[in-house]
């Protein structure tokens, strides 16, 4: 297998723990809180798309057909990867909901869609680290 490069994940997961660390310390009232607010949604979408493209890398070792795998809906890639013991269970269930919350907000730009991002950070961002070190592992 070719080496499996986390580069961009490790940086925007960089990038989303250091943005919601100032997130959580600064003012509503302050002009940062919406610009560190908007830099965590954007690194969560980021690192959906990431993990979804270094999971189907891997389980190209899996498959018989690329092509096909490429196809498959993120779901699909979720379930093969839990089958090929690269995620358990219980994280397929919560990265479903990380991808749920990522699809509420291709559709719904408010405050209260961000503020529900931003409250499932801390478990995201756990669920991020635990992949990469799965992700490291295969690599």
């Amino acid at each position: 297998m070719n080496t499996l490069d986390t580069t961009a994940l490790e940086r925007c997961l960089a990038t989303l723990e250091r943005a919601h660390g100032r997130l959580v310390v600064t003012s509503p009232a302050d002009d940062d809180h919406d610009l560190f607010r908007a830099a965590c949604v954007k690194e969560f979408e980021l690192i959906l798309e990431i993990v979804v493209k270094l999971l189907r890398k891997v389980l190209r070792e899996y498959v018989t057909s690329t092509s096909e795998l490429n196809n498959l809906p993120f779901k699909h890639i979720l379930r093969l990867a839990a089958q090929h013991g690269l995620l358990s269970l219980d994280e397929v269930d919560r990265w479903l909901l990380h991808r749920d919350n990522r699809n509420t907000s291709a559709h719904e730009y408010g405050m209260q869609f961000a503020e529900q991002i931003i409250n499932t950070l801390p478990l995201f961002i756990a669920d991020t680290h635990a992949v990469l070190t799965t992700l490291r592992k295969q690599a």
